[in-house]
């Protein structure tokens, strides 16, 4: 049975929150030009708001919480592609941030 109402209200660690906001700014940098994602570009600069800010809870719209895992989702998939196709080094780098992503994901957007 589906929920009714959704939380959407998140804490992260101090690390986590760095690691979100980079992800926010290089998405923001990849769409900033083009009015197809317009959408997109408003909710990663809310979200990104919201993590510079001091609060302890973040709390997302269900627009900003959806964009943002698909997004997230897709940067695992494309960092699983890359270490797929890349030397030991390249791969040990490429570990770390998916690992990250993907106890993020795992942690705080699952369903």
């Amino acid at each position: 049975m589906k929920k009714l109402f959704a939380n959407y209200n998140f804490e992260f660690s101090s690390n986590e929150k760095k690691l979100l906001s980079t992800f926010c700014k290089q998405t923001l940098k990849q769409t900033e030009g083009d009015n197809k994602f317009f959408a997109e570009n408003k909710a990663f600069s809310s979200i990104l708001t919201k993590l510079q800010s001091d609060d302890d809870v973040i709390r997302l719209t269900k627009d900003e919480k959806t964009r943002f895992v698909n997004q997230l989702k897709q940067n695992i998939e494309f960092l699983e592609k890359k270490m797929k196709k890349s030397w030991f080094i390249k791969k040990w780098i490429y570990k770390s941030l998916h690992k990250q992503y993907e106890n993020i994901l795992n942690n705080h957007f699952r369903d």
